[in-house]
């Protein structure tokens, strides 16, 4: 699938696209972007969260390039311009965030250390986040750095509608007698962006809002629905892992974490403690923000930015 450019959303000029065919049989869309001023500072590698897709971080793109960063992403597997992997394909599915680590390793390996120049830093949002911290404990890790906005240590207590063990319990059961292709309870095929502004849990800024959603009805190929229950077993898997007391020792890779006050879906406490017992880390709250930190306010996007310079030691003023 090419790039869905539109008047409210043009693509960055200059991408070079395409499907990456793993060794699997997945089929994975990526695009890739030089630098649209200088000085190089190396490759910034774009991962989404869950039901996310490359055409929604077309801003993101304008900003890193003109800050001196190749940009290089990919849409997970099961969303986005990526294989599909249930015959209904607004259902969000993974067997096992396993599989998302093999995603990341044929994209870094086939796309981005051939072409991109070194060195390599991770930003990552929701999901991305989870995947990417999967990696930050393994020796080798591509990354020299990496930057997670409101990464999903934790699913929000009242997102999962349950206690924790009573949510893991209910995704175990029903995965392993087969239900695992099946909506979570209340899920349904339409991308949450199609809700109303109004109280929605992404972000407070309209406009960016709208734009998304406009993205969706051009091309519905492109969106989402509710994850199913073999994805929430994935989840909470991979979150178990994340949240086990000495993981953030393990971690290797320095990393900046960033938090949304407001948000809804991923637990911001469970970012803040994960951020204080980290050796190579540190983390930034922003109060007003809601869950998509990188689709928020102008103000809450400065902010953002300004920490992310200082983090990487890029000059404010060029970018």
């Amino acid at each position: 699938m090419d790039l869905v450019a539109l008047a409210k959303n043009p693509a960055p000029s200059g991408a070079t696209t395409g499907i990456l065919k793993c060794p699997n049989g997945m089929r994975l869309r990526f695009a890739r972007w030089e630098p649209t001023r200088g000085p190089r500072r190396g490759t910034v590698c774009l991962f989404h969260g869950r039901g996310e897709f490359i055409e929604k971080y077309f801003e993101v793109v304008a900003d890193l390039r003109r800050r001196g960063f190749t940009v290089a992403t990919m849409d997970w597997r099961g969303q986005g311009g990526s294989a599909r992997l249930l015959r209904n394909t607004h259902k969000g599915h993974v067997r096992s965030f396993a599989d998302y680590d093999q995603d990341l390793a044929h994209f870094m390996r086939e796309i981005v250390l051939p072409d991109c120049q070194p060195p390599y830093v991770a930003l990552a949002h929701s999901m991305g986040g989870n995947i990417l911290l999967r990696n930050a404990s393994l020796s080798g890790s591509w990354f020299s750095r990496m930057v997670l906005s409101a990464p999903m240590i934790d699913i929000a207590p009242d997102k999962l509608g349950a206690p924790h063990a009573v949510t893991r319990l209910y995704a175990e059961t029903l995965g392993a007698i087969g239900f695992g292709s099946m909506y979570t309870r209340g899920g349904h095929d339409r991308p949450l962006e199609f809700e109303p502004f109004e109280g929605n849990p992404l972000t407070s800024d309209r406009e960016r809002y709208q734009r998304n959603r406009l993205i969706l009805e051009a091309a519905p190929a492109l969106g989402l629905g509710s994850p199913t229950i073999g994805w929430l077993r994935a989840a909470l898997r991979s979150i178990a892992r994340l949240t086990s007391p000495d993981y953030p020792l393990r971690v290797e890779v320095p990393l900046l974490l960033f938090g949304a006050g407001m948000d809804t879906i991923v637990s911001t406490r469970a970012i803040e403690e994960f951020a204080l017992r980290l050796k190579v880390g540190t983390h930034v709250m922003f109060p007003q923000s809601r869950h998509e930190i990188l689709q928020e306010t102008d103000e809450i996007r400065q902010r953002f930015w300004a920490a992310f310079d200082a983090y990487l030691g890029v000059d404010a003023a060029a970018a």
